[in-house]
């Protein structure tokens, strides 16, 4: 595994080593959002080049299974990454729950602060001040005159797509 590290280029040798547990430490959920997707690119466009490469190589080899010893380093490059992307992976997980935790604490506590407000005073009108004129309330739904009219909404919706349909 050492010899796979040293032989990474700088870049890539820089970006396995941000995984590691104290420098995921310092960071906090954003960094680690951004941190994953780097390292998922990397792990990514190594394991489409293996792919890609061992199937060029599939007619000549026989088989994919059979090629991979010509083309090790691209699968070594992306089993690190793998690696490297599942401890990002662990510690975004952990930053995410204890970020939910945070926020579901203050909701719940804005929600006791609320509920423990004392209610408003009822704002009473003066004597002279006339009332305000009710609406007329709806009849309900299930009032024969809605069902006829809900009827013959679906009837005129029939006819017409019936009209288009034969037409």
């Amino acid at each position: 595994m050492n010899a796979l590290l040293n032989s990474l280029t700088e870049a890539e040798f820089l970006l396995v080593r941000e995984t590691e547990t104290a420098q995921l430490a310092e960071l906090d959920e954003d960094g680690l959002v951004e941190l994953h997707t780097r390292v998922r690119r990397a792990r990514n466009k190594y394991t489409k080049s293996y792919r890609r490469e061992a199937s060029m190589k599939v007619a000549e080899q026989g088989g994919r299974g059979k090629a991979r010893p010509k083309n090790t380093r691209n699968a070594q490059k992306a089993e690190v990454f793998e690696d490297a992307l599942a401890r990002v992976s662990r510690h975004l997980a952990a930053a995410a729950r204890q970020a939910a935790a945070e926020l579901k604490a203050e909701r719940l506590e804005a929600a006791r602060a609320q509920r423990n407000a004392a209610p408003p005073k009822a704002v009473r009108r003066p004597a002279s001040a006339p009332a305000k004129p009710q609406r007329p309330q709806r009849a309900p739904a299930s009032a024969p005159a809605m069902r006829k009219r809900h009827a013959g909404t679906k009837a005129v919706g029939a006819r017409r797509q019936a009209k288009r349909d034969s037409g």
